[in-house]
């Protein structure tokens, strides 16, 4: 199995570094680093899901010689679903299971402000109050200097999005979420199982909104390593290469 792990908003493939040593070996982790982040900060990030979609659509036949799988944290859940569609669209790439992760299910709405057309004052404090971000990057001119235009351009990518009808996958998703996110609760989650005609699972774990980086890392890759486990029998084609992560890079 190969799986592909789209971060959150200001996040990167650095989120998903030590995954590989705690899955089963046959499971090969690729972490996608987005235009703008990390080691791509200084590329304009992309604000249009369409238009990062397409981009991923056209170089993921490329490593689909294995059963493929895609996770999504927060804003990464919304770009692994969509890119699931657009793959689908195009009749190239079935996944074996879908994981979507802190993030309210598509076809809801979203009632709370547009934080990308906040000042900076506001745009941090509810940085802070919604998601727990740190209080250094307020702190630290240069940090916020780099940190915070990123995060705007992710919050308008999520906050454009419009979401139109489709017909549900028919491989399984799993919803996943910290039992303590005061953004995202329980019903949000499992409004997932109307995306899919196959097996729904759901699970919460001890944390916040980024308890995927918590003391619940352990619990959650435990979880994630069976199911994808079971994905991959369930796929009964060769196995993925052993290996360790590696960033895919989009490319113009």
């Amino acid at each position: 199995m190969r799986i592909f792990c789209f971060p959150y908003a200001g996040g990167g493939a650095s989120a998903f570094r030590v995954w590989p040593a705690h899955l089963p070996a046959e499971i090969e982790v690729c972490a996608v680093e987005l235009p703008g982040h990390e080691s791509r900060w200084v590329e304009p990030p992309i604000t249009n899901i369409s238009e990062l979609v397409h981009i991923l659509a056209d170089i993921l036949p490329a490593h689909s010689d294995v059963p493929l799988a895609f996770f999504g944290h927060s804003m990464g859940a919304l770009i692994a679903f969509e890119l699931a569609r657009e793959l689908r669209r195009r009749q190239q790439i079935s996944l074996e299971h879908l994981f979507v992760s802190g993030f309210r299910a598509p076809q809801l709405i979203d009632p709370a402000p547009l934080m990308h057309q906040m000042s900076e004052s506001l745009f941090l404090q509810e940085l802070r109050e919604r998601y727990g971000t740190p209080d250094e990057i307020a702190r630290d001119p240069e940090l916020a200097e780099l940190y915070l235009p990123v995060m705007r351009a992710d919050f308008a990518l999520c906050e454009s999005y419009s979401y139109s009808q489709e017909d549900p996958f028919d491989f399984p998703i799993s919803g996943f979420g910290g039992i303590e996110d005061p953004k995202i609760n329980r019903e949000q989650l499992q409004a997932w199982r109307a995306q899919t005609s196959g097996s729904f699972h759901f699970r919460v774990f001890p944390g916040g909104h980024f308890y995927l980086n918590s003391t619940s890392r352990p619990l959650l890759l435990r979880v994630l390593g069976q199911q994808l486990s079971q994905a991959g029998r369930r796929a009964a084609r060769v196995a993925a290469p052993q290996g360790t992560a590696y960033s895919t890079k989009i490319t113009d």
